[in-house]
């Protein structure tokens, strides 16, 4: 009777210069964040259930790049990216490019239930929202001063990929007392993007994977190249045909096959082992599980 569960909320270019002030407040978040699905996990309930919930906390925090607060596109409006998967059956569900949907998490869950679909992206899947009654928002509800800030300093030096901060995603994976894993990833992109790019988060396989057979995993950092490399199910893949085990198989998708700074991943194995690697400066991360480990961290 295992459960684990691991987050984040980004990685990239997190300066340790950050005012004390600041620091603990991204600690206290991902702190009640993980408190939020652990105590579901512990008391009986589904990782699919605790993975959902996690992420719509962080999609709340404007602190992080995916709901509230996520950032803005080159025309200055907002494009969120989400996507669900469960490990016991291999369902899934993803939307991209959604413009007014408060938590597009619960949103894929909804395409992964209610549809025949993978993935429905724009202005389909914000009528889908409508047709679901799915909390919607207006624009400038995702909008905050500090992204705000970032956009107008990306507009300037034309390199939107070198600025601190602006490829940050939001996830979670968890094994349940049944054995069952899941994953999700939600996300508002990257600063100044083209609008209608889509990255890594709700492609399956690439930014979010689950398999019972192997590991639950959810990517943050350089989609494209976590596309390129098909990095959330390469971990799975590793693990199932050659036998790593899920560190050694996180290790080598990270640290091996991504270009350094390209960001990390968490991931849990079916036996509840934790793994959360990452090559860039830091990321936002946190693991619990059943054998009372509950741990936060930013850095090394």
């Amino acid at each position: 009777m295992t459960y684990a569960i691991a987050i984040h909320g980004g990685a990239g270019v997190i300066p340790k210069s950050m005012p004390e002030e600041k620091r603990q407040e991204y600690v206290d978040s991902l702190e009640r964040a993980l408190r939020l699905g652990r105590d579901l996990l512990r008391g009986g309930g589904a990782s699919l259930d605790a993975v959902e919930a996690v992420v719509r906390f962080l999609e709340d925090d404007p602190r992080f790049n995916a709901g509230k607060g996520a950032v803005f596109t080159h025309e200055g409006g907002h494009e969120l990216d989400a996507a669900i998967m469960d490990g016991r059956t291999l369902a899934c569900g993803a939307v991209a490019g959604v413009r007014t949907v408060k938590n597009p998490v619960a949103l894929a869950r909804l395409v992964m239930e209610r549809t025949p679909h993978v993935l429905l992206a724009g202005e389909g899947a914000d009528r889908f929202a409508a047709e679901m009654s799915v909390e919607r928002v207006r624009q400038s509800y995702f909008s905050t001063p500090h992204r705000y800030r970032q956009w107008q300093e990306a507009l300037k030096k034309k390199r939107a990929e070198k600025l601190p901060g602006d490829q940050g995603t939001v996830g979670a994976v968890a094994r349940d007392l049944h054995g069952d894993l899941a994953a999700a990833t939600s996300t508002g992109g990257t600063t100044d993007k083209r609008s209608g790019r889509v990255g890594d988060s709700p492609l399956i396989g690439a930014g979010t994977y689950a398999n019972n057979r192997t590991c639950a995993v959810s990517g943050t950092g350089a989609g494209e190249e976590f596309i390129r490399n098909a990095a959330a199910h390469d971990v799975s893949a590793l693990m199932e045909y050659r036998g790593l085990g899920v560190r050694e198989a996180a290790e080598t998708v990270v640290l091996r096959r991504l270009k350094p700074g390209d960001g990390g991943l968490i991931a849990v194995a079916a036996d509840g082992t934790i793994a959360m690697v990452f090559n860039s400066a830091g990321m936002f991360r946190g693991a619990a599980d059943s054998c009372g480990r509950f741990e936060v961290a930013i850095w090394e």
